[in-house]
């Protein structure tokens, strides 16, 4: 039910991108999502890839520092408002979003939402209970 999601530290120096992203193409490793945050020195690279376990492998054989987290992702109807019936669940019943992201689906299907919450276990029956998607990892992967 949850997704594997890759957290890379990457120095904020030219090519660095590149060196991860090319580490996982010559690996056959496929990127699903991806989101970059920063700073001044440093970034945090969340990947959702096809095969996360490999992934974490290669990264870490380049000698990137790599973890490994559980988070959720969702499918929301892709209109004006899709996404604030399921934060509402979650405010509703006290599951704090520590951060999120969006994806594009490779067909028309609903928006996907990848989503680290305070209690992946209540967050995803309390979303399925009020009729929002939560996506198997064989979905995500297959987008």
């Amino acid at each position: 039910m949850f997704i594997k999601q890759l957290s890379v530290f990457v120095e904020n120096k030219p090519g660095r991108l590149a060196e991860i992203t090319s580490a996982l193409g010559a690996n056959d490793v496929d990127i699903r999502a991806l989101s970059i945050s920063d700073t001044r020195d440093f970034g945090i690279l969340r990947l959702i890839t096809d095969r996360p376990d490999e992934a974490e492998k290669v990264l870490k054989a380049a000698g990137y520092t790599v973890s490994l987290t559980q988070v959720i992702a969702i499918g929301v109807e892709d209109k004006p408002g899709g996404l604030s019936k399921a934060m509402r669940v979650l405010l509703d019943n006290h599951i704090s979003v520590d951060y999120m992201y969006a994806f594009l689906s490779k067909t028309e299907k609903p928006a996907s939402v990848i989503l680290r919450v305070s209690d992946n276990d209540l967050a995803a029956r309390v979303l399925r209970e009020n009729g929002i998607k939560v996506l198997e990892n064989e979905e995500v992967i297959n987008i």
